[in-house]
């Protein structure tokens, strides 16, 4: 008899781990082909203009949830970026039509703004020894509580059209704000996964003890990824501000539960086990593209509701799965 060679162990493990990590990818193409094959949405669903809107909205849901990595890949979970945001967006806006100073300068406001209420959780946190959920959920009511009392609960308008052309304008066809955050992104893309600060914030992230034992300042490394949060949502409160025309008295928590689930979902994306620049960016679209589907199919607006608040029950489960499979393989 001749004998039937084996499949290759390392050739198996080789296109499993394949398959684990661009298993979402994959999902958000067959979602793409299907909902433009459907009747009821294929028509609407490819057309230019839902793709520009499609793509154009989440430039801010992105630039958000990037802001999040930065805590929680230093081991933080952060529940104060979307209130940073918004109140960046506020102060953004108070600057440039209450105070009427340049367009820059505003800007450079709201995300100075953020810069410092990332230094304040970090000092909380860090040196503070104040537990991260306490401090951050804190900061979050504190921050929404100041934009009601400022806005009255009414939308501030007037912003020039030097600030509102990034939000709706193209360049050379590619919508402004889709290039803001993707060179957001690419830069925090950079800082975590080419330098040393990405480097220690995984290292403090997956084993703090140990991290600091090897001489690290694990507080300042900690605090550090707060401000680099805070500059990050500051930026995505100014692009915020700048899609809509305007700012609302919205605390932000609207924008943290897409954002944790877009970060928890690119733990099992690409680069398994942590949270990445790349990951986030699939799942961004994942959920963008299924409820833009699920919309123009004509599901009732709570199937929304319900889908995002299953895809972030899904995210934490199967991010905690990842993560005991990675442990029990030796990574972090």
């Amino acid at each position: 008899m001749t004998a039937v060679a084996a499949p290759s162990p390392a050739r198996t493990v080789s296109w499993r781990s394949v398959a684990e990590r661009y298993a979402l990818v994959v999902l958000v193409a067959v979602e793409f082909v299907l909902f433009a094959a459907l009747p009821r949405s294929g028509e609407v669903f490819v057309s230019a203009l839902n793709l520009r809107t499609l793509v154009a909205n989440q430039g801010v849901a992105l630039v958000v949830a990037v802001a999040l990595i930065f805590p929680l890949a230093a081991g933080i979970f952060d529940f104060s970026v979307g209130a940073v945001a918004a109140s960046s967006s506020v102060v953004a806006a108070a600057a440039v039509v209450d105070l009427g100073l340049p367009v820059v300068v505003a800007a450079l406001l709201g995300i100075g703004f953020g810069a410092l209420v990332g230094v304040v959780l970090g000092v909380l946190i860090a040196y503070g020894d104040v537990n991260p959920f306490i401090a951050t959920l804190g900061v979050a009511t504190l921050l929404g509580g100041a934009i009601f009392a400022y806005t009255a609960g009414l939308r501030i308008t007037g912003v020039p059209a030097g600030l509102t052309s990034i939000g709706s304008d193209d360049w050379f066809g590619v919508p402004r704000i889709v290039v803001v955050s993707a060179a957001v992104a690419g830069v925090a893309w950079w800082l975590l996964s080419q330098t040393v600060f990405g480097r220690r914030l995984f290292a403090v992230g997956s084993n703090l003890r140990a991290t600091h034992l090897l001489g690290v300042d694990v507080r300042r490394v900690q605090l550090l990824a707060f401000v680099a949060s805070g500059v990050t949502a500051g930026i995505g409160g100014v692009l915020l501000l700048a899609r809509n025309g305007g700012a609302t008295s919205d605390s932000g928590m609207s924008m943290l539960f897409p954002a944790l689930t877009a970060v928890l979902l690119s733990t099992i994306v690409i680069d398994l086990g942590r949270p990445s620049v790349p990951g986030v960016v699939v799942a961004i679209f994942f959920i963008a593209i299924t409820v833009s589907g699920l919309t123009l199919v004509g599901t009732p607006a709570w199937v929304n509701q319900v889908f995002n608040g299953a895809a972030l029950l899904l995210a934490v489960g199967v991010a905690r799965l990842a993560r005991s499979r990675g442990g029990a393989a030796g990574r972090p």
